[in-house]
């Protein structure tokens, strides 16, 4: 096998509006976790119709520390963000004893598009958190 040289690289950009107002927890050091689900909306056009349709992905973001406080003060549903960050998979179990698995976005930059609260936050990378110290969610939305 040729040695390849992968790039390092995991980043995500997304735009979209918020389905639900975000949840916010504590770490037992006192770290704010911030979660909500994001609904980002892509136009195409239906090769067999000609209309416009649309395709909606809902996915699920986490954002830390400072990010997080400021998302929950911020954002409700229906809120419009754009988001940089990175994929995050993490396995959990369940109080019923159930391993489940996730992937989601850690959001590291947000940007809140409504005019009144156009802000922009972004935290550096070592104010995440490593996936096995957040906590387990109670469930799954799915």
């Amino acid at each position: 096998m040729a040695d390849i040289k992968v790039p390092n690289m995991n980043l995500v950009i997304l735009s979209g509006r918020l389905v639900q107002d975000p949840e916010i927890r504590f770490t037992p050091q006192g770290r704010a976790i911030s979660r909500f689900r994001l609904a980002s909306t892509r136009p195409y056009r239906d090769p067999s119709t000609g209309d416009w349709k649309e395709d909606t992905l809902f996915v699920n973001v986490v954002t830390f520390g400072a990010l997080a406080e400021r998302v929950n003060q911020k954002l409700s549903k229906g809120s419009p963000v754009f988001i940089e960050g990175r994929l995050q998979s993490r396995t959990f179990e369940t109080q019923n004893g159930e391993k489940r698995s996730v992937v989601e976005v850690v959001g590291l930059r947000v940007q809140f598009l409504e005019k009144e609260k156009t802000e922009e936050i972004s935290v550096a990378p070592e104010e995440e958190l490593p996936p096995e110290e957040i906590p387990p969610e109670d469930d799954l939305p799915f």
